[in-house]
């Protein structure tokens, strides 16, 4: 799992470790998500007061197709009588394993952040879970399509597109912009940038004589990190130039089909071949969110 997660401390995080809005269904044409976008009835009353019964509608679903990703590793013939011997075999044999896992790893860590109209075999991005286009459905769900009862848009896609340099206040403002509810889980609690733009960040709180705490889910992941006013601010080296994230990891995750988490095939001769095998590793899954304005991008940063 190691392999297949350390390009990407958010594929690690999310999809290693399980975190955030993880599931496991067992099929189904498309990945259902319930969506709770408004709050039901409620009211102070007195003695012998008549109270309302009526519902209100608060709860839709989103719908995520399943994506579907393959590794594959190819042992020729020739390669198996140039590496003469059990142990030298073996080491050909995990080499091959190890670069198709990296190839599935580079994969997801490069779909993390695609926008609306990338490929549609791809993962179903961050840049278009933030993206403002009203009219523009994300989940099955266009923005528009869920009005709460005092006329806020729950599924509003955010994305702040100012130039500006980055900073503090920036990731502060950034942050604010995906508060969504006062209490416990309503602030963002990962901000994500690219390294470029962490290490200007980092070298403004050194400067400014501030105390620099080593971010606890980065460390114990192995990744570069550090915590900044209660959140865990990291670099991605698959972040797009010029953007930094603000993500609230408890309305954001991956669902991972039961029967397609990293699934490896039986080494197989390839039909027509010198002898030749081939195996594969297969993964069905796709990012989902439950609250699409609990996350918010900043582009055109510097």
């Amino acid at each position: 799992m190691d392999i297949y997660s350390n390009s990407s401390f958010m594929v690690n995080y999310l999809l290693k470790q399980k975190k955030g809005l993880y599931k496991n269904p067992p099929g189904g044409e498309k990945i259902r998500v319930p969506v709770m976008f408004d709050v039901q009835n409620a009211a102070f009353y007195t003695r012998g007061e008549t109270i309302s019964s009526d519902d209100r509608e608060a709860v839709q679903a989103a719908y995520f197709p399943w994506i579907h990703v393959y590794g594959n590793a190819t042992i020729f013939r020739i390669d198996t009588l140039a590496n003469s011997g059990k142990y030298a075999e073996i080491e050909l044999m995990t080499s091959r394993l190890e670069g198709a896992q990296l190839g599935i790893a580079m994969l997801l860590a490069g779909s993390f952040y695609d926008e609306p109209g990338a490929a549609a075999n791809r993962l179903t991005g961050m840049r278009a879970c933030c993206h403002e286009t009203a009219g523009l459905a994300y989940g099955n769900i266009e923005e528009e399509d869920l009005v709460a009862e005092d006329g806020t848009k729950p599924w509003e896609g955010k994305r702040d597109t100012t130039t500006v340099g980055i900073s503090t206040s920036a990731l502060r403002t950034l942050a604010t912009g995906a508060h969504v509810r006062d209490g416990a889980n309503g602030d963002p609690d990962m901000l994500v940038t690219t390294r470029t733009l962490y290490d200007v960040v980092l070298a403004e709180l050194l400067l400014l004589q501030r105390f620099v705490k080593e971010g606890g889910k980065t460390a114990k992941a192995g990744f570069t990190g550090i915590e900044f006013e209660g959140k865990e601010l990291a670099p991605d080296d698959y972040m797009p130039s010029g953007y930094a994230f603000a993500f609230n990891t408890k309305y954001l995750g991956f669902a991972v089909h039961k029967d397609g988490n990293f699934i490896r095939e039986p080494w197989a001769k390839i039909p027509d071949s010198a002898g030749d095998t081939s195996m594969k590793i297969y993964l069905d899954l796709n990012l989902i969110v439950n609250n699409r304005k609990a996350h918010k991008a900043h582009s055109n940063l510097s």
